[in-house]
């Protein structure tokens, strides 16, 4: 029999290019030599740093099915976690509501993005069931399925898994409250700093010239780029660069089909992404996040952000220093608030110094000294 790790990782799936999967990489940097344990992996969906992990996949990840659409893995993807027991002596979990069900024979420490959206917020996480291509549709369709006969028990076994975590730590206000509702549990706050910094390779982005609104998002229907887009559309002059991708993709694209100003990039690479960040005007976003992580990485660059009045944004937008509000996911509430942050002078040095409050050494020392704790307690 091997020998236990001294500190293992988890984390869902590694499918997407997100917030969530750049805090799993930050944590494998602050634990260089601990292997990552995750349900799915997708080396073209996601970024090219995993594969240079020990990343320890689940058997259903032989079904590229799967690979390709992890909402199809719903019902399969509990039990694959709960299969696999982690010999470690510290287990430190990046979870939005599967890896932290990872059975370890040590402690267990999860890092919550926020409690599970499938269980809890079933029609923000699928998507309306009438938008999008018949192939995404009935996707969503089998998936809302899948949910509706396995949510009891699902919710049962989420519960479970929740409470065998020996710490609880969250990324933001909004989400230590939700855990403390949905499971009981009071969790320490420690936001994730910007995981995308001017430090590095910069391709400008052919076509696009600087001075752009900038959203950057997966294409969901809860992220309200349909909003922004009527939004610029409202905005004389104003152009618009959508960088993301996702299920809502088709919608968005035929909302901006007769709209030059508006431009859906898709996916870009890290060098393109920090071009925009540099040549935009302001980030805009009209989501419900659970941590506002895109308004840090625009602060980096120097840039201010024009953001919803709710949930993460709170946490890293300061109003009148950073960035500007607005109080609705209007396109009415929208335009001022653009308005007043293009016509305003923001101080780019207050900017960097704000996201450098929330940077990487921060981050990982704590998650260093929390697992170093819960060592001490194996």
């Amino acid at each position: 029999m091997a020998a236990a790790e001294q500190v293992a990782l988890a984390h869902d799936y590694a499918t997407q290019r997100g917030g969530a999967e750049r805090v799993a990489l930050m944590m494998a940097q602050g634990f260089p030599n601990a292997p990552m344990y995750t349900a799915l992996y997708r080396p073209e969906g996601t970024f090219a740093e995993f594969a240079s992990l020990d990343l320890r996949t689940s058997p259903i990840n032989r079904v590229r099915l799967l690979r390709d659409h992890h909402r199809l893995a719903l019902p399969l993807l509990a039990p694959a976690v709960s299969a696999t027991r982690i010999d470690a002596s510290v287990l430190l979990v990046s979870s939005t509501g599967w890896a932290h069900g990872y059975r370890s024979s040590g402690r267990k420490v999860v890092y919550c993005h926020a409690p599970a959206r499938w269980l809890y917020q079933t029609e923000r996480y699928l998507g309306s069931s009438h938008e999008g291509s018949f192939g995404a549709r009935s996707r969503r369709w089998m998936a809302a399925r899948s949910l509706g006969v396995l949510a009891p028990a699902l919710r049962a076994w989420d519960q479970r898994a929740a409470l065998s975590a020996d710490r609880y730590v969250v990324n933001s206000a909004v989400t230590a409250r939700a855990v403390r509702q949905v499971y009981g549990i009071e969790a320490e706050i420690l936001p994730p700093p910007p995981a995308l910094t001017p430090d590095g390779p910069v391709a400008a982005v052919v076509d696009v010239e600087p001075g752009f609104l900038l959203c950057v998002a997966r294409l969901l229907p809860y992220k309200n780029v349909d909003v922004v887009i009527d939004a610029v559309r409202q905005l004389p002059g104003v152009r618009l660069v959508v960088v993301g991708d996702g299920p809502d993709r088709p919608r968005l694209e035929a909302l901006a089909r007769h709209e030059p100003r508006v431009n859906l990039l898709g996916r870009v690479g890290d060098p393109e992404l920090r071009w925009l960040y540099g040549a935009c005007a302001a980030l805009i976003g009209a989501s419900y996040e659970d941590y506002g992580l895109s308004p840090l990485e625009a602060a980096s660059f120097g840039r201010p952000s024009v953001v919803l009045r709710d949930g993460g944004y709170l946490d890293t937008v300061v109003e009148g220093r950073t960035g500007e509000f607005f109080d609705t996911p209007e396109a009415v509430d929208v335009v001022p608030a653009v308005e007043r942050t293009l016509t305003r002078a923001w101080d780019h040095g207050a900017l960097s110094s704000h996201a450098r409050g929330f940077g990487l050494p921060r981050f990982v020392g704590r998650l260093q000294v929390i697992v170093g704790e819960e060592l001490r307690r194996s």
